[in-house]
């Protein structure tokens, strides 16, 4: 790693990322496992966030597609569409106006399962409340969200728990709110997820 550069750590979230970096736009696609993003002193970024499950919508390819990938707006989207984004003096404005042209409501089932996961239900619950086989809401899922139901539950209770561990919470009372089974379970999905110890992660 290059020396100098401040590395920060980029937790998965079941999002899709819109970036602009320097004259070039990529997205930036669902990650199963943390990531680590560097960049030289000075260098300038603009990125939109798409919330989990509206991105795909807006790109026009599954969220599976992208899993743990940066791929070129250009890949996704018309040449011109995506250079008029890259050479934009305002490269955040352009990138809303890009969205909001390309914006298609998304899949209300999935934004129910995105909230249910978010606040811990059973991935079991989630389909019945959602009215979907369990094969379905899988595809549905990984569609959506870039991996299956199980995997976003994972990912977004981690969040949850960085959440109450940053906000003061003590470590073992953090796995009990989060929804884990003790505080050793805690910790291996911590490290698994975010290649780091949780005191390392919330120091």
């Amino acid at each position: 790693m290059p020396p100098g550069r401040p590395v920060k750590r980029i937790l998965p979230d079941g999002c899709l990322d819109l970036i602009w970096h320097e004259g070039s736009v990529f997205i930036a696609g669902p990650d199963t496992t943390a990531q680590l993003g560097t960049a030289p002193p000075g260098a300038r970024f603009a990125a939109l966030r798409f919330a989990a499950g509206t991105g795909p919508g807006v790109l026009g390819v599954p969220a599976d597609e992208l899993t743990d990938q940066q791929v070129p707006l250009d890949a996704v989207c018309p040449a011109a569409e995506a250079r008029a984004v890259a050479e934009a003096a305002d490269p955040v404005a352009a990138l809303e106006a890009f969205a909001l042209r390309r914006w298609q409501e998304p899949d209300r089932a999935m934004v129910a399962v995105a909230a249910a996961a978010r606040a811990g239900r059973p991935v079991g619950a989630i389909a019945d409340r959602c009215g979907l086989s369990p094969r379905h809401l899988q595809r549905r899922c990984r569609s959506s969200f870039g991996y299956g139901p199980k995997t976003l539950a994972r990912i977004l209770r981690l969040q949850r728990a960085v959440a109450l561990a940053r906000a003061g919470r003590p470590f073992a009372e953090v796995s009990v709110s989060a929804g884990y089974a003790d505080q050793a379970h805690l910790s291996r999905d911590v490290r698994a997820l975010a290649g780091v110890p949780l005191g390392e992660l919330v120091g």
